[in-house]
């Protein structure tokens, strides 16, 4: 997982030097914190996908370039196997596998998300991002809570929401949580 996390930070840091900015520049044209985009860099810090998200779509850079290296080469269709999605585990407690990561110019980003079950008193991690989103439950039961709303997902449940809200889930039961995830701006 560190590796990958490195990996991501060191694509962030080309896409800046590339580009020829500061940190501070950087930071400012996609809307984050100076710290929270120096934090991304240092690959010693939780990535969140929807910073990596503003960042891509900012630039006009595939996401799939900057989490998986990889440019996307698909226009008419991208076929993704069970299993075989390209994926980044973020933490320890997140896993991302990319159903679209071949197909060019897409408007939303589809995921499978898996969630490692946490110790009960572990607080759930809040995130915010633009655009919609749309969570289905594969496998576990999911906690998602919106903007202090606690909602309980059951395998079958979805749920779609304004991604702009304070948004975290946990793993509930001690069991790991499957879902399918399609984050859209």
């Amino acid at each position: 997982m560190d590796e990958q996390i490195k990996q991501i930070a060191e694509r962030v840091r080309g896409l800046r030097d590339a580009l020829g900015l500061g940190i501070d520049e950087m930071a400012e044209s996609c809307g984050l914190a100076s710290a929270q985009y120096a934090a991304i860099e240092s690959g010693e810090c939780d990535l969140s996908v929807s910073s990596l998200q503003k960042i891509a779509r900012h630039f006009d850079v595939p996401l799939d370039v900057l989490m998986f290296g990889e440019e996307p080469k698909m226009n008419a269709y991208f076929l993704t196997r069970r299993g075989a999605g390209v994926s980044v585990e973020r933490t320890k407690a997140y896993k991302y596998e990319s159903l679209a990561s071949g197909f060019r110019n897409r408007i939303a980003d589809p995921f499978i998300v898996t969630v490692e079950p946490k110790p009960e008193e572990t607080p759930v991690y809040f995130n915010t991002h633009a655009g919609q989103e749309f969570n289905l439950v594969i496998e576990g039961r999911l906690l998602l809570n919106i903007n202090g709303k606690e909602l309980i997902l059951n395998p079958g449940d979805s749920l779609y929401f304004n991604s702009a809200l304070s948004h975290g889930m946990k793993a509930l039961d001690g069991k790991t949580v499957r879902f399918l995830a399609v984050v859209m701006q």
